[in-house]
């Protein structure tokens, strides 16, 4: 495998495992990790998502990690036209991670078959804003090592 490609499949990895564990976590005990999963294929799938169980359980993980590589590569792409996004990861990483939130949230969801995210569990936002922070520092890290 490439030394460019490595570090970058290896940062959306980080990125989707993170991401994961994040989301079990918080719903542990309220929602079960097969639903988180489905959640996700219902971006594609819209509700029927939560009748399929195992199977769309997988697709939305499959999807999940695509989503992150997806995320990854679009940056690296964007670091080749402009050297400083490699070169100053911790302020562009933390910014590209926001962008994240604001995009998944405010496009990208809202264009999907999951239609419109709710906002009304405030602890929930504020902590996947600040892990979509921690999000776009992993990306830009991961990015500047296969620039090297």
């Amino acid at each position: 495998m490439s030394t460019r490609v490595r570090p970058l499949l290896l940062g959306a990895l980080a990125v989707g495992v993170v991401d994961l564990v994040f989301a079990f976590v918080f719903w542990w005990g309220r929602v079960p990790p097969t639903r988180i999963l489905q959640s996700i294929a219902r971006g594609v799938l819209g509700r029927e998502a939560f009748r399929g169980g195992t199977g769309t359980a997988v697709l939305g993980g499959l999807l999940h990690f695509v989503i992150a590589t997806a995320m990854t590569l679009a940056y690296y792409l964007a670091s080749r036209r402009i050297p400083a996004l490699v070169r100053h990861p911790w302020p562009f990483g933390a910014v590209y991670g926001a962008l994240l939130y604001v995009a998944m949230n405010f496009v990208v969801l809202p264009l999907s078959a999951a239609g419109k995210p709710s906002f009304e569990n405030h602890a929930w936002v504020g902590w996947g804003v600040a892990f979509h922070i921690v999000f776009g520092l992993i990306i830009a890290h991961a990015c500047r090592l296969a620039s090297r």
